[in-house]
């Protein structure tokens, strides 16, 4: 049987890397894994927010069937995934570094009132196990039952932080307990002064999150040589995801002077939807924002040295996969939870922002002895589990809604999706500076996309005639059909996204 090998990013667009098309940041090893896999450029996520899209790879289901639409709520702790399949199937399988399929920073939301909307019988502390305050005691080691999961270790928050199974990992190399934590007051040896989300972290760069899930990566790889059980294991790296805080001389990897801004970053937004023309008109503190050039060229110069040290650690898995003699064998994937704006329009982060900047995201799927190729095929992460299950010969749960995207792999030109559909749910919490919509639903086609928000407001752009997505074409009469053509193909998409699965979805393993 075949292993997997499965790295994941956060919040990483698909042209922030060497084999995207970007010529600034420096990834050699992702190049070269592009090189033998199979790149898809056209890979969407299902929605573009960590929490639900992350649960969306995991369940293959949209967030408006496996539940998780924002990150205020954990996936069910009964959910099926495509990890149980395969630990079902015999796997051995592993978890290392950021999961957020669970609340963590509960403290954003308050609890609701009233009675909830089902009631459960499941274990008592089922879904505190990504929340901090867990860990801040003994270690109270890996979790051994967790979405399929047999043995998990997590890195909690983002940026300088260090919680989690990272914490008591860094505490053993000598980690000063006072600057493990993050935030705009938190620790740092530097700070930009146009913004407190680039910092360099105060501790060793030996004990930033992206080494604890390099090395417990490579350490696993290694241990598995004289397996010969199959195993798949997920790495999971907490970065490029803000505050941008690459550690060490990593940090220095660039200077902000040489960052160049996106074509659209001084373009007229009068045509956008209200809601983003109130974004643009007001910066933000919190949430989606707009950037001014200065925060923005420091960002960037941070993020892509987080991303060179995330390609330096893939690397060093890679080699430690060759060493097993485990190459010839093993899957290699590489995505994104979803992306960042940085920059385009003007804006920054994510959050009712549906351009292709949130949306779009890197993949590459390296099958052994396949030969290198690219793609302009949809695909979406609903697409991942149910591509693994093909791959690797072992049945789908009940209720996936993605497909295989095994026929691209075996053919570039296939076609497999003719449409992507991805939701968007944004309850108002007060975490908000500037309004954003609390409902999305946005269609993707090989040609076009358009995006209806909850205030009424429309969006059409058509990717052939006009990249960048720089001319909302929604009202204009020229395209009238093709609005009208996106509009039936959104409410299809809608219809069939319809759930059937909960009526078989209870059931006892043997």
């Amino acid at each position: 049987m075949t292993n997997v090998l499965f790295f994941c990013t956060d919040q990483h667009r698909a042209d922030h890397l060497g084999f995207g098309g970007n010529q600034v940041v420096r990834t050699p090893n992702l190049d070269a894994l592009a090189a033998r896999g199979t790149v898809f450029d056209r890979a969407y996520v299902a929605n573009p927010v960590c929490m639900p899209n992350r649960s969306s790879i995991l369940t293959g289901r949209l967030p408006s069937a496996h539940g998780v639409v924002f990150n205020d709520r954990s996936l069910d702790w009964g959910a099926n995934t495509f990890v149980r399949q395969l630990a079902d199937a015999g796997y051995h399988t592993r978890h290392v570094g950021k999961a957020h399929i669970q609340v963590h920073a509960r403290h954003f939301f308050p609890a609701p009132e009233g009675a909830p909307v089902a009631r459960r019988g499941w274990p008592d502390g089922w879904d505190m196990l990504e929340t901090a305050s867990t860990y801040e005691g003994d270690d109270p080691g890996p979790a051994t039952d967790f979405y399929g999961y047999q043995h998990a270790e997590f890195c909690l928050g983002h940026g300088a932080m260090i919680a989690g199974h990272h914490l008591h990992w860094a505490l053993e190399r000598g980690l000063d307990p006072s600057l493990a934590g993050g935030g705009p007051n938190g620790p740092a040896a530097r700070r930009s002064p146009n913004w407190w989300q680039v910092l360099q972290p105060a501790y060793d760069e030996g004990l930033h999150s992206t080494e604890f899930v390099t090395s417990q990566a490579e350490a696993f790889v290694s241990s598995t040589a004289a397996s010969q059980q199959p195993w798949f294991l997920f790495a999971s790296y907490p970065d490029p995801h803000h505050p941008f805080t690459p550690p060490g001389a990593w940090f220095d990897r660039h200077d902000a002077a040489d960052m160049v801004v996106p074509d659209s970053f001084h373009d007229d937004r009068s045509d956008l939807p209200e809601h983003l023309r109130q974004m643009s008109a007001s910066p933000g503190a919190r949430g989606p924002m707009r950037i001014g050039e200065d925060a923005l060229r420091d960002a960037m110069a941070a993020q892509y040295g987080s991303i060179e040290l995330i390609d330096d650690g893939i690397g060093r898995v890679l080699d430690a996969l060759d060493a097993s003699g485990q190459a010839d064998d093993t899957i290699v994937i590489f995505t994104a939870d979803h992306g960042d704006m940085f920059g385009d329009h003007g804006f920054m982060l994510k959050g009712g922002m549906v351009f292709e900047g949130t949306t779009r995201v890197p993949l590459v799927i390296s099958r052994p002895s396949a030969a290198g190729a690219r793609t302009t095929s949809l695909a979406s992460s609903l697409d991942l589990g149910s591509t693994i299950l093909d791959l690797v010969g072992v049945d789908h749960h009940l209720g996936v809604q993605g497909v295989s995207l095994e026929p691209v792999l075996d053919d570039p030109a296939a076609q497999v999706r003719d449409h992507i559909l991805i939701e968007e749910d944004n309850p108002d919490y007060g975490l908000w500076s500037n309004a954003v919509p609390e409902h999305s639903r946005t269609i993707v086609t090989a040609d076009a996309r358009m995006t209806r928000y909850s205030t009424g407001e429309s969006e059409l752009y058509d990717l052939t005639s006009e990249a960048g997505e720089r001319v909302n074409l929604f009202d204009d009469r020229t395209h009238a059909d093709q609005r009208h053509d996106l509009g039936d193909q959104l409410i299809d998409a809608l219809v069939q996204a319809a759930d059937f699965a909960r009526a078989e979805a209870t059931f006892t393993a043997n």
